[in-house]
This record gives structure tokens, C-alpha cells and sequence, in this order.
């Protein structure tokens, strides 16, 4: 017996079969309505669909029940589609949920809204968006730096540290995922004045977009794909990004996911935040994740928001500038839940520097001791490196730096041989180095900026690309003949000129003088075969069954594994009978037995590292000198600004306020002090060239003292 369920099925099909066939319905029309239904059988699903959730029946118990302008553009369906076609929401009455029509102009064919730019709280716009713009427009947040700078600047508040009952709480809204991807693009969490933040977090190719990660209809993201990278994840919280090499949090761990190295900077903001407000406003603090205003006056002292406290008219009404800075980003890192993957060390950075921020007036020296806040260099997307473009209208690398300062600039050069400008990115991706990992790009040699071509031999040449400087003797020798008496403007030879230095003359990259011989790469620095290249020092672990993995499984290029260098260099400065053990060994530390006295100091146990830091000193004392009594105009020197040598305007010999500024940049530059100022700018740009080259630098060094009219009788060695 045929059940009736069943029997109705067969007849469904039967007569759609009947109704393609005289015409009445066409396949493709059937293939439009199953692909609708599965995609409301998958928004029923969602969030999206929950009409009864209080997102969307917040407003029924008004008289009348009318959802206000400002929330109807996402609480409402028919208040964002008027958003999106006029600007303006308009009231509206509650609604169903996120309908069909919210997103698409033609449900039925499947076909989306038409819009691509999106304007942030903070006023910063993105354009040239995909689908992922409608997204956007609602999980964006409901405020940013801007609206908390300017909460306190109408308060008039006289410092960070009073309090004004004008002040309230200030709230980025719920799901705020869009901001936290966007990171300081659009500043939606509270960026401290002089750091630097995280940019749009970039995923791989593919899956950098809300639509690509999450179903558009159930909003479920898929893990399946996730494990091609990260593999073996059953949930997302485990997932650790490729590129974070700190721990962030302390302790110990660098392979939990970012998700569980927050969780600590949430703690001990919140526990800095009840601790400030108690010490210096007077009135104990806490906080309801489900009560608003969320910041409630702590009557009993006792640490929590008890049910009768998380009420409106227990609202905190006691901010300083201060806390209420700290306060909305700790609320920013709770209202998205999911912050840990939508840009987990921007938010890290926004709780790090909040905590810092109170800690000014706390001096509590523990809070944040062996935390982190930025990751290692190649992925430091907070760092000038990777942000100084995006202040330029628009922002854009330019085709000349965009060969090391974006994660596209090498890939670039293989695939058309010359630089592009690019956008700015947030650090290096895995993309950079690897054509389809664990592969990676391959350079057969590399020219530098002298002309000379080396090859390393291995992936080091990927490195060489970027730590090679951008000048040379060559170009200082250019500089001189092209005008001849000068004065000229400092030449640098740019950050990080690590393979300059390794090669020594080989290269050229330091200003070597005429009659004198210089170390190269072959002659000095040599590992008895072993540790000669980038990869071999920087990626390489040394363990009982394998002597030499270079497969760099961390890539953590900050500093070469301890483990590889203790047997032969081991020591602790800080104990009389140095060991073997890598926890106490320090790069830093390291005087291969036949380092001479490069800085004629009579000290033949100090480090390598201050031999040629005392060469430093000797040096520049000598470019100061020659300065104020050759060329007559007293010169300073400052490694974190820009162009480095500035006119000491007091004759003070130290940079004082305004001195270190580009209109106040040294200009007078003769040909002798212009080279002796280039090497001492090449040896503080390579801060591990004791490591890298040392003898090779001691030369350039001492050399150039000797140019300016230094005494150099006591380095013998040379």
C-alpha cells in the first residue's frame, strides 16, 4: 500500500513534469524555485529569520510600536531597502526579521542589491565592495574613535582623569564584525594617538569576504574548507593564524588559537578598569553583557553586577576621558563574539594599549608583563612599514616600494618583472614567499644596488630581494660626481640592509674608501659549511634525531632558534661561568673567540654587539664635531625620524622639541661627512650586523672615523 505522503510526492512531480511539457513552466524556472526554496530553507535557519529575537521585537511595547529611524535600516526589512535607495531609513513598523527583499532586488531570480561602497561611523568610506557591502552596512557598529574623542571634547572635561556626569557609556552596538576586519582603516575600536593598529585582516584568496566565509542564507560557517590550512580544527576558536608568531598573552602557548589568547587581555582590562574607577572617580565599577547600559555602579563593592544593580538607573554615570576609552573597547572586543576571526590582533592591540593607558595612573608594573601586542616583523600590519601610505589620497604603495612593503610586491616581479603600486596591506601573507606552500617563489640570483649579482643557493634568495638597502658606494660616488662640492642631502640606505652587510665587499653596500681592503661574505662569515645563509640561521631547528630541519615550521624570522647557536656561542651574561642552556642565551651577548678589540677599548670579554656599538659612539661623537667646526652647522642625529640628520639648532649636542622635524633636516652635507654619514646610518640600520658582519662594519666604521679626522692609531686590528 502506497503511503499517502508518498502518493502526494509522485503526483507533485507528475504534474510539473505535465506543466514543463505543455510549456506552462520551464526548466529553468523550476531550477529558480528549488534554488529559492533551499535558500529560505537555509535563512530560516538564521539569525536573520528569528522574528521573535529582541533584535526585532524590541520595540513592541512602545506606544505606538514604531522602530525610530536609527534602527530601522537593520531591524527592519523595508527600513534598509529605503536606506539603500534614498539614504535614509525612515520609522518603520516591527518587522518579521531579515527578509528576502532586504537583500535582493528579484528573490525569485536570486539577483542582489546593487551597492558596493560603505560608510563607516567614523566617516571613512569603502568603496568598490562585492556582495559583502550589504553585510557591511549593518555589522559595522554604531560608533568608532571619532565618536568617543568627541563625547569627551563636549563634555569639557579638563583631563584625562576627571570625572563628568556629561560623560555616559558609550556602545559600539552588537556584531561589530565589520569594523574589527577593517581594523584602522575605518577606526572602529578607540585608537590611542601615536600607536599604530592593524589594517583589513587578509585572508587567503577566496575566502576574504563575509559571503565567502559565511553561508549568505544560514550565516553557518564551513569548516571544511578551513582544514586545508588548518588542519584538524573542529572548531574555530583552535584556529591560529598563519603569521602569528607572539604570544601574545604570556603564557607559554603558541599554538592556541587567537581566540583563547584574548580571553586574558579581556580579564585584565576589565580588572584594570574596576581598579581605576575604584582608586580615582570614588565609584566602584561593573559590568552585564546582557544589561544596558552594561556599566553599572558596583553599590556593594563586591567585584559583580548583582540582578537588583543592572538597571538604567544604576547606570555608571562617573567616566573620566580615561576609562571611557577603556571601556568601550573592552565593549567592543565583547559584542563580537567572534572578533578572534574577524581581526583577532586588532583587537588584541586596541586591549593592550587600554590596559597601557590606565596603567599610567594604576603603575602597576605586572599588568602587562610578558604580554605582547604586535606580532613579528613580516607580519606586523600595525607597524610604519606597512602603514605609513595610508594617510596618501588615495592610499597607495608606490611601484617603487611596493616590492617589500606589501604582500604582493615579489609575486609581482616574478610574474611581470617590474614593480606596481599596490594598496596598502597588513603584513605579509602566506602568499608572499609561497607560489602554493609548503613551495616557495624562486629567485635564481638577485642584484643589488651596486650592480654586484649574488646567489645564496637556497629560498634565502627570497630574502636578499628586500634586506639588500636601496643604495650603495655607488650611488654615494654618483651623488658626489654629479655635483661636485655639494652641499648635498643625506643618503640612506634604507631599513634592514642585512644581505649588504653579510656579503660586505662583495656588494658594496657600505661606502668603502680607496687603499683599504674590506671583509666579504666568503672571507668572514662562514659557519664551517653550516649556517651560512638566511633559511639555515632564521628558519632552521636543531633537534636529537634530525641536526638540521629548515623547514622553519614557526617562520618566526625574528631571531634564529637558540638551540642552534648555544653549542658553540653558549653563554649567559648575567652569570660568571656561562652555559649551554637556551633559555638563558642571548644573541646579544655572542664574542666568537677571534673577535679582536674593534673598538680600542681595552675590554676583549664585552660582546661583539658592544664593540661595535662603541664604534658607534666614537663615530658620531667625530660627525658631530667635524660638523659644528668644518661645515659650521652643528648636526644631531634621530634613528626613528626621517631623513635621520638634523641641524642641532641650540648646539646642544641632543634633540630637543621641533628639532627632529623635515623642514629642520641637515642639508650641508660635504662629500667627506656625506659618506662617513652614510656608514654610521648603515651600521644603526642593521641592529644584528654584530651578528650579520661585524668585521665588515667595524671597518666601514673605523674607516670613516679616520676619514672625518678621527684618531684611529688604537685599532690596531684594522
Amino acid at each position: 500500500m502506497i503511503k499517502k505522503p508518498h502518493l502526494i510526492s509522485i503526483l507533485v512531480v507528475a504534474l510539473v513534469a505535465v506543466a514543463i511539457s505543455i510549456g506552462a513552466i520551464s526548466g529553468d524556472q523550476v531550477q529558480i524555485q528549488s534554488k529559492k526554496s533551499h535558500a529560505e530553507k537555509l535563512w530560516s535557519m538564521s539569525g536573520h529569520a528569528d522574528a521573535e529575537a529582541e533584535a526585532f521585537r524590541h520595540w513592541d511595547e512602545e506606544e505606538p510600536p514604531v522602530v525610530e529611524a536609527d534602527c530601522a535600516k537593520c531591524h527592519t526589512t523595508q527600513g534598509y531597502v529605503n536606506f539603500l535607495a534614498t539614504g535614509i531609513a525612515g520609522t518603520q513598523d516591527p518587522g518579521n526579521g531579515v527578509e528576502c527583499d532586504a537583500c535582493h532586488s528579484d528573490p525569485d531570480k536570486g539577483i542582489l542589491r546593487d551597492h558596493t561602497d560603505v560608510e563607516f561611523p567614523s566617516g571613512h568610506v569603502i568603496e568598490n565592495l562585492g556582495p559583502e557591502a550589504l553585510c557591511m552596512e549593518c555589522h559595522q557598529g554604531r560608533a568608532s574613535k571619532q565618536t568617543v574623542d568627541e563625547a569627551i571634547e563636549e563634555a569639557k572635561v579638563t583631563d584625562d582623569d576627571t570625572s563628568s556626569a556629561d560623560l555616559e557609556f558609550i556602545n559600539i552596538h552588537y556584531y561589530a564584525a565589520a569594523a574589527d576586519q577593517f581594523g584602522t582603516v575605518v577606526q572602529g575600536g578607540y585608537e590611542y594617538d601615536g600607536m599604530g593598529y592593524d589594517a583589513r585582516f587578509a585572508h587567503v584568496t577566496g575566502y576574504n569576504a563575509c559571503h565567502t566565509c559565511h553561508n549568505p542564507h544560514s550565516l553557518h560557517v564551513d569548516l571544511g574548507p578551513c582544514n586545508t590550512c588548518h588542519t584538524g580544527i573542529q572548531d574555530p576558536k583552535d584556529i591560529r593564524y598563519y603569521g602569528s608568531f607572539v604570544d601574545y598573552d604570556g603564557d607559554g602557548d603558541l599554538e592556541e588559537g587567537i581566540y583563547y589568547e584574548i580571553i586574558p587581555f579581556q580579564n585584565k582590562l576589565y580588572s584594570a578598569i574596576q581598579r581605576y574607577a575604584a582608586r580615582f572617580t570614588g565609584y566602584p565599577i561593573g559590568y552585564d553583557a546582557h544589561a544596558y547600559p552594561y556599566f553599572f555602579n558596583d553599590t556593594n563593592g563586591n567585584g559583580v553586577i548583582d540582578s537588583p544593580e543592572a538597571n538604567y538607573g544604576n547606570r555608571y554615570t562617573a567616566f573620566t576621558g580615561r576609562l571611557l576609552k577603556a571601556c568601550y573597547n573592552y565593549q567592543v572586543a565583547q559584542k563580537d563574539p567572534n572578533a578572534f576571526a574577524h581581526g583577532g590582533k586588532y583587537i588584541i592591540q586596541l586591549l593592550y594599549d587600554s590596559i597601557a593607558d590606565l596603567n599610567k595612573k594604576l603603575m602597576n608594573d605586572s599588568l602587562l608583563a610578558g604580554m605582547s601586542r604586535d606580532d613579528e616583523g613580516h607580519f606586523a600590519g600595525s607597524t610604519e612599514a606597512f602603514r605609513h601610505w595610508d594617510e596618501e589620497e588615495p592610499p597607495v604603495v608606490e611601484a617603487d616600494c611596493a616590492k617589500c612593503h606589501s604582500a604582493t610586491g615579489l609575486q609581482q616581479i616574478l610574474e611581470t618583472g617590474k614593480n606596481e603600486e599596490v594598496h596598502p596591506a597588513n603584513g605579509f601573507l602566506c602568499t608572499t614567499c609561497h607560489s602554493s606552500p609548503p613551495a616557495v617563489y624562486r629567485f635564481a640570483q638577485i642584484e643589488f644596488p651596486s650592480g654586484a649579482v649574488e646567489d645564496m643557493g637556497d629560498s634565502s634568495n627570497l630574502c636578499l630581494n628586500c634586506h639588500q638597502g636601496r643604495a650603495s658606494k655607488k650611488t654615494v660616488d654618483k651623488t658626489i660626481a654629479a655635483s661636485p662640492g655639494g652641499p648635498y642631502e643625506f643618503i640612506n640606505i634604507h631599513y634592514y640592509p642585512t644581505a649588504a652587510v653579510l656579503f660586505g665587499t662583495e656588494v658594496k653596500g657600505g661606502y668603502e674608501f680607496a687603499g683599504k681592503q674590506y671583509a666579504g661574505q666568503k672571507l668572514y662569515h662562514n659557519h664551517n659549511g653550516q649556517f651560512d645563509t638566511c633559511v639555515e640561521c632564521h628558519m632552521g631547528t636543531q633537534s636529537e634525531n634530525k641536526p638540521f630541519d629548515y623547514t622553519g615550521k614557526m617562520h618566526n624570522v625574528t631571531k634564529p632558534d637558540p638551540r642552534d647557536c648555544v653549542y658553540c656561542h653558549g653563554q649567559d651574561v648575567s652569570q660568571p661561568n656561562p652555559g649551554a642552556d637556551p633559555a638563558k642565551f642571548k644573541f646579544s651577548g655572542i664574542r666568537p673567540a677571534p673577535t679582536p678589540d674593534y673598538d680600542g677599548d681595552g675590554n676583549t670579554t664585552e660582546s661583539t654587539k658592544d664593540e661595535i656599538k662603541g664604534l658607534e659612539t666614537v663615530l658620531y661623537a667625530q660627525i658631530q664635531t667635524y660638523a659644528a667646526t668644518v661645515i659650521g652647522t652643528p648636526i644631531i642625529y634621530d634613528s626613528h625620524a626621517y631623513p635621520y640628520f638634523f641641524v642641532d639648532t641650540n648646539g646642544n649636542g641632543s634633540i630637543d622639541f621641533l628639532e627632529n622635524i623635515y623642514p629642520n633636516r641637515y642639508t650641508l652635507f660635504n662629500a667627506k661627512l656625506l659618506r662617513a654619514a652614510y656608514n654610521y646610518q648603515m651600521s644603526k640600520k642593521d641592529p644584528n650586523n654584530f651578528a650579520h658582519n661585524s668585521r665588515y662594519i667595524a671597518q666601514l666604521l673605523v674607516d670613516s672615523i679616520g676619514h672625518i679626522g678621527g684618531d684611529t692609531s688604537q685599532y690596531t686590528w684594522r
